[in-house]
Order: C-alpha cells, then structure tokens, then sequence
C-alpha cells in the first residue's frame, strides 16, 4: 500500500493553491502518496521492483478489493510528466529481471505495456486523434450524474474504482477499461463527458494518453480506429476477477450488457468474435430478460440523465 508522500514545503504551497481555487475539484489533499522528484520517483520504481515486479504479470488483471495498487508498478504518473523515461525503466527492468531470474509472464508483460503499448498509444494519437474525437459511432448522449464522482452508483466495482481514483487519482488498467469505460458505454455516456471524467480523475491523465484509451479502447466511440471490438461484459467478469458478491446490481449490469447487445445486433453479429453473443440473447429466458433490463433501465436512470 501506498506511504504518504513527504510534507515538503513545496507540497504545502500547492496544497494551498488547490484549497483556494480548486476546493470544488475531485480528490483528496490528505492522499498524496506520489513522488514529486526524479530521486523521489526512481525510489518508487526500486521500491517495485523489490516488492511487485515478480507478481505482476500473473496478477495484472485481478480486480483487488483489498489492495490499492496490487502488483502494478504505478510508473504512468512518473513517465507521463518526465521524472522517469521509458528507456531508463527498460533498461532497470532487464537488468533485475536477469539478476533475479523473473518469470516471463511479469517481465514481458511490463516491458510490453512500456515499449509496446504505451507507443502505440502515442502513434494512434498523433495520425487519428481528431477523427476520435469528433466521432460518436453509437450516437451516445447521456450525461454523468454526481455519483460518479462520491462512489455512490450502486454498483459494487464501480464505487469501488471510484473511490480508489478520488483518493488516491489512481487505477490499473483493467478498473479504468471493464469497470468504468465498460459501465460508461452500457449507459450510453456521451463520449466528451466519458473523456472529461479520465481527465480530471488521474493524476496521469494526459490528452494524448487519455484519447485513444477512452475512445479508442473504453467506450469504442470512435468505431474501431484503435480496437476491433468493443471490450464489454457483465456482472459475471466482475464476480471472476474480483470476488464481489452477488447483489442486486449483478441484475442491472447484466441488464445493461445484453439490452447493448440486442439494441445493436446488427453490429454484433457481423463480428465473428461476438456473433455468439447476439444468438446467446436471442434464446434467453423472456422473465429473466423482462426482470434484468428492468433493472438497466431503473440503474441507468440513477446514474445518468439524458
């Protein structure tokens, strides 16, 4: 878990800033875990290496209730701001995975998410990120309601990764993608108000970062520039990678996925990767489907208006 970051003076004086013009603005000054300096971040990524690097790669997936950062290296605040490089990191990773002998899962893992996503990333950006950010490929509108800001939706994973970000203006990859982009997209969410949520949420949110990963990856607003599907899924997922139990938001999500599927079956059943889906609501039980997308409908309307 996270140690409190020193109380420099600087710290002090960009509290106060914040407190005077920006006491309105998500997050928490009482929170501030993350180095500020090049010494200060090179301890952090020493300090992974050490603690999480061996574990990354078989757990870079789970969906922790009890742990803040799990086995993540927490390096995108540092490299998107410039305390760290890619090829400093690189070349620390390599040299302790060979000293240590780490399994292949976490190094190659961690080194593709630095050299091989993280550009690709940034190329998507530079040839694509106007026809992103002008395109809306399901034609979404609906806006965010306060909730999902304070973490009080209803939905389990979802206050969770929540409350994570306001605290701490962070999570990994898979809370931003399958909890939040996923429910964002199965509520229709307008892909600007989608996009404005990432950036004020993260502390590494940049537009270059948060582009391509939103439209691109999150809700697939941009129709498939960055991604061949979208990455959705249902309550199920949340119970498998998580360990959340069941409740009455398992009904609303799943509501919300397969009301998404049918509304754009013609969509669906093209892609040979998801054509299942639309046979699998197709033969689905009519009183179950009356019950969960009476669910969706009650849900959405709780966390987002038109």
């Amino acid at each position: 878990e996270p140690n409190l970051a020193p109380n420099t003076k600087h710290l002090e004086a960009v509290r106060t800033i914040c407190e005077k013009h920006f006491a309105d603005h998500p997050g928490n000054l009482e929170s501030v875990w993350f180095a500020t300096t090049r010494a200060g971040a090179l301890e952090w990524l020493e300090k992974f290496f050490e603690e999480r690097f061996a574990n990354f790669g078989p757990y870079e997936d789970a969906i922790a209730t009890h742990s803040t950062f799990v086995f993540h290296s927490v390096l995108t605040p540092y490299l998107n701001t410039g305390l760290l490089t890619p090829d400093v990191v690189i070349q620390k990773a390599i040299a302790f995975a060979n000293k240590r002998k780490l399994n292949i899962s976490s190094v190659e893992g961690f080194v593709r998410q630095i050299i091989g996503w993280r550009e690709f990333v940034r190329g998507i950006y530079q040839n694509f990120s106007e026809k992103q950010d002008t395109t809306n490929f399901f034609k979404h509108k609906r806006k965010l309601k306060p909730c999902w800001y304070d973490g009080t939706t209803g939905v389990e994973p979802l206050d969770l990764v929540i409350q994570k970000a306001s605290e701490f203006g962070y999570a990994h990859h898979i809370e931003r993608l399958m909890v939040v982009g996923n429910l964002m997209l199965l509520c229709e969410v307008d892909p600007h108000e989608a996009h404005a949520w990432f950036m004020e949420m993260f502390i590494d949110s940049s537009d270059w970062v948060m582009g391509p990963n939103v439209y691109g990856m999150g809700i697939f607003s941009d129709g498939g520039v960055f991604a061949t599907k979208p990455y959705i899924c249902g309550s199920n997922y949340y119970r498998k990678m998580g360990g959340f139990k069941a409740g009455d938001w398992c009904d609303a999500v799943d509501g919300l996925y397969w009301g998404f599927i049918e509304k754009h079956k013609d969509f669906f059943s093209t892609n040979p990767r998801l054509s299942m889906m639309v046979s699998t609501v197709e033969r689905m039980d009519e009183e179950k489907k009356t019950r969960i997308y009476a669910a969706a409908k009650k849900l959405k309307a709780q966390i987002t208006e038109a």
